[in-house]
């Protein structure tokens, strides 16, 4: 698989939610400052209410244009197996139940599923507890996480 390609597909999607949470946030702030929704009494709300929703909208714009920053800047590098698994690797694990999974460890604010032919690449950052989990570890080692009162225990089957 091509890191590159993930990586621009991560792009991608964080730019179509870029624009999608603009258009939010002007529909937002038109409502807000529209002369209809002026308030009448302490009881109209409608205005204040789309002036929190445009801000939190402006806030996630904001917060995706730092994620896309990231994402442009960022160089995956092949796996080295003297440092074990680092940002930008392409990891396969599999669980006690023989499920395979794919990941990218990318940096913050790429989470999501890519498709990649036929298989379904998650990609997860390294402050995610799995993420965390799978730093410097190999192929063959054993990765665990706590979920609630769940332990899922995994090996990693593959690294690129």
């Amino acid at each position: 698989m091509d890191k590159t390609l993930l990586q621009q597909q991560v792009l991608d999607r964080l730019a179509g939610d870029l624009a999608q949470t603009e258009q939010a946030a002007r529909v937002a702030h038109e409502t807000a400052t529209h002369e209809e929704n002026i308030a009448e009494n302490k009881y109209d709300t409608l205005g204040l209410e789309a002036a929190y929703l445009a801000t939190g909208q402006a806030r996630r714009a904001e917060a995706i244009r730092e994620a896309m920053a990231t994402w442009r800047q960022f160089r995956p590098r092949p796996y080295d197996a003297s440092k074990g698994i680092q940002l930008g690797a392409l990891v396969c694990l599999v669980d006690s139940e023989g499920k395979h999974q794919q990941l990218f460890l990318g940096p913050s604010g790429g989470s999501m599923q890519l498709a990649c032919g036929d298989e379904i690449v998650q990609v997860i950052s390294c402050e995610s507890p799995l993420g965390r989990a799978m730093l410097g570890r190999c192929e063959g080692d054993e990765v665990s996480i706590q979920v609630g009162a769940n332990r899922q225990v995994f090996e990693v089957v593959e690294v690129y």
